[in-house]
């Protein structure tokens, strides 16, 4: 029998207790890696227009809001979202329009205003435009000026089959007096 002019090492054979120390290790490095992290920045913000502070947050993400829509098992679908600053206080919001994902039918949409504190916490909703309990359909949402505009889909009467909307209406909503007021743009008619 030959023997290896290497002897076999205990440590070159990986056992469960190997792989718990490493990771027990990783785990460790993960954890502090956290607790360590660079104090916040303490340049000064430009000024922006009338000498308001500059916006320095991004527009609010509609993405983790947990809109007011009775969907059961249903998720819910942003179809549309557009941004701007409404309020003139240097910071953006984003006006959502969102509804139940159905995969079929024309369910109703709700339109939300969303802003995030100036300590750029969680987006939340500040405004509803349009309630879903209206049954309307929201297109061509932007937002321009300081002001909402969208397209609203309905239906004349209860006879009107839901995937066929009969009434067509431009809407517009602007911050006036601590209150977003509807009205109906110069020269839009309903069909």
């Amino acid at each position: 029998m030959q023997q290896s002019a290497v002897p076999e090492l205990a440590h070159t054979h990986t056992r469960p207790i190997h792989w718990l120390a490493t990771a027990t290790a990783l785990a460790g490095v993960v954890a502090l890696s956290s607790a360590l992290q660079p104090g916040s920045a303490t340049a000064a913000q430009a000024a922006g227009p009338a000498g308001r502070p500059a916006a320095v947050a991004a527009p609010p993400d509609p993405a983790g809001v947990d809109f007011p829509l009775q969907c059961g098992p249903l998720p819910i679908l942003v179809q549309n979202k557009a941004t701007g600053d409404l309020d003139g206080d240097g910071r953006p919001e984003t006006v959502a329009s969102v509804r139940c994902d159905a995969g079929s039918g024309t369910p109703p949409n709700g339109v939300y205003v969303l802003t995030r504190a100036a300590d750029a916490g969680q987006p939340r909703i500040v405004a509803t435009l349009v309630d879903p309990k209206d049954r309307l359909t929201v297109t061509d949402l932007t937002v321009s000026g300081g002001a909402v505009t969208a397209t609203l889909l309905g239906y004349s009467s209860l006879d009107v089959p839901r995937c066929c909307p009969d009434v067509d209406e431009l809407a517009k909503w602007q911050w006036k007096n601590g209150a977003f007021l509807r009205s109906t743009p110069a020269g839009a008619q309903s069909v």
